[in-house]
């Protein structure tokens, strides 16, 4: 139980260390910007978690319990992890990235709003979210690769190749550090569930605390080892790539899955404050250029608050 719970930290922070070092080195390598690599396979990689839960609830006839884990997850991106890493190091990003990544972010909160509308995430709906995901993707990297022709054409830049033996090793660095992270977080909850069930905690209290937490563990080590690297493009990316993947991605295929029913608690209280969060975020951002430290300290405050007010 104890030995779970060390090494659960142990291993997501040094496996978070290898997959910002993939993920910088392969930026750094193809000439994609850490920002894009940060959404599209940092996002991606640390979502899983969440992917596994919300579709294994899914299959056992709980789907409730994935739209609940959607919009914690998201919470804790935007206030703990984002905080968490402004607090190491303010980070800094481009105002017309948090417009058009945070933007779409936010746009995912109001179709889960306008679902909530009415009672339930259904099929239709599901597979529309998928098909706009698939979508943002590739306009992402379609749009990065015109950007980084024009620039290596107009500097004259050769660009090493995407088969070449040194980016081959740095995406098995990448996916180690996925695998670790994973794994990492896995130790880390099963742990807690176990020391929890040891002293009597309620299950209820587990579910809502450590085990939602858990899910997002991947993300807060990515976020805090870029921070101390000082890579706040990576940072800031998982966070927003997270975010997206969790609704469009997460969202859609839990629902395709089977329907997912929104309780009036979600539809009335949560999912309003996650539109108001993905707002605020980009208001925030766009009128700092990032996020400062004393904006981390706000944004870990408002974390805790909120839990409070769900164990109240």
């Amino acid at each position: 139980m104890v030995f779970s719970l060390i090494g659960g930290f142990v291993l997501l922070f040094l496996a978070g260390e290898l997959l910002v070092r993939g993920a910088s080195n392969l930026a750094e390598k193809l000439g994609v910007q850490p920002l894009v690599i940060g959404i599209v396979i940092v996002g991606f990689g640390t979502s899983v978690p969440e992917l596994a839960t919300s579709v294994r609830a899914a299959l056992q006839g709980a789907p409730g319990i994935a739209m609940g884990n959607i919009v914690g997850s998201n919470m804790a991106n935007m206030l703990l992890i984002l905080g968490a890493g402004a607090i190491i190091y303010p980070i800094a990003t481009k105002r017309s990235h948090v417009f058009r990544d945070g933007g779409v972010g936010a746009l995912g909160a109001v179709a889960l709003g306008l679902a909530a509308w009415y009672g339930q995430l259904n099929r239709f709906t599901g597979i529309a979210l998928i098909v706009v995901l698939i979508a943002y993707l590739w306009f992402l990297l379609h749009d990065d690769h015109k950007q980084r022709s024009a620039l290596d054409e107009e500097n004259n830049v050769e660009r090493i190749s995407l088969f070449s033996f040194a980016v081959f090793v740095d995406s098995l660095i990448l996916l180690a550090g996925i695998a670790g992270v994973l794994l990492g977080g896995k130790f880390l909850v099963d742990g807690a569930v176990e020391l929890a069930q040891v002293y009597g905690i309620e299950e209820s209290i587990v579910g809502l605390t450590v085990v939602a937490l858990g899910t997002s563990l991947p993300e807060l080590a990515t976020s805090i080892i870029a921070a101390f690297k000082r890579q706040t493009d990576l940072a800031i990316g998982n966070v927003l790539g997270s975010n997206i993947y969790n609704i469009f991605g997460i969202g859609g295929v839990t629902a395709t899955i089977t329907p997912v029913p929104i309780s009036t608690h979600m539809g009335t209280i949560d999912i309003p404050l996650l539109i108001v969060m993905s707002v605020v975020l980009i208001g925030i951002v766009v009128w700092q250029h990032g996020v400062t430290r004393l904006t981390g300290v706000a944004f870990l405050v408002g974390y805790l608050a909120y839990v409070f007010s769900l164990l109240a």
